[in-house]
């Protein structure tokens, strides 16, 4: 058993950050020994899946959801399409701004007007964003 301390090291978080995940039912309430936490090996590889999901713009909520979800539950399955949907948006227009980056490093426009016309004829445009994934979890 870990105390707070220790596994905010290993994790490379702070401690409030720890208290925090707690609090907000992402981390299981530890057990306690003389009135402070004491953590079992198990919360290192909980916070790695936390700390890579909130890397990729997941919400604290939808963590919450994956991860206190039933296996394979119809709205664990909704979240993770309209996540995947979500990523692949996110994908594309990093591969179109990749493009746009590889032409400007090739571009011999004399100005930047001129490299905008250029490029809006093809480019496509940026896909709008939408307001969140979990609108389309409540609707299921």
């Amino acid at each position: 058993m870990m105390p707070i301390g220790e596994v905010a090291r290993q994790a490379g978080l702070r401690t409030s950050a720890i208290r925090y995940y707690e609090r907000a039912g992402l981390l299981p309430v530890p057990e306690r020994a003389s009135g402070r936490r004491r953590y079992g090996p198990d919360v290192l590889a909980r916070l790695t899946v936390i700390r890579f999901a909130r890397g990729n713009g997941f919400t604290v909520r939808e963590i919450r959801d994956l991860l206190g979800g039933k296996p394979y539950s119809a709205r664990l399955r909704t979240l993770a399409r309209a996540r995947i949907h979500s990523l692949d948006r996110a994908i594309a227009q990093a591969r179109a701004m990749q493009a746009v980056l590889r032409s400007a490093l090739r571009c011999h426009c004399l100005d930047v007007t001129e490299c905008g016309r250029r490029m809006s004829r093809s480019v496509p445009a940026a896909p709008r964003r939408t307001k969140g994934v979990l609108r389309a979890v409540r609707r299921a």
